[in-house]
């Protein structure tokens, strides 16, 4: 069974690009079967929110070999948590100060309008 899964989450975070996620897994010792479910997972995971490339699942792998499974789930929920994270960061990044204005008149121009003022 995997090691809990917080403290492989926060190194992943650090390795960037120097190591994939597959070769990362299998030298801390996790089963080769869970390091392939991560790698797809994560790819499938990140496909799902960005819409862009090839979602991944060994599908008759995925249901006779349960350490393929969990690996496949666990990082489809972390990769895909970590991409609607990142593209809410990027929408709030790029509104600005003028979309914000625009909004209020939009709700001040409503209240107006339901409460008959002017």
């Amino acid at each position: 069974m995997p090691r809990p899964l917080f403290p492989l989450i926060a190194l992943l975070a650090l390795l960037g690009g120097c190591q994939s996620y597959h070769d990362y897994l299998l030298a801390q010792g996790y089963p080769l079967a869970y390091a392939d479910g991560f790698q797809d997972g994560c790819g499938s995971g990140k496909q799902a929110v960005e819409g862009i490339g090839r979602f991944r699942k060994d599908v008759p792998r995925y249901l006779r070999d349960p350490l393929y499974a969990e690996g496949w789930g666990d990082a489809f929920r972390q990769c895909q948590t970590e991409a609607e994270a990142a593209e809410r960061r990027t929408y709030l990044e790029q509104r600005s100060e003028r979309d914000e204005a625009w909004e209020e008149h939009e709700r001040n121009a409503f209240a107006h309008a339901l409460t008959g003022r002017r």
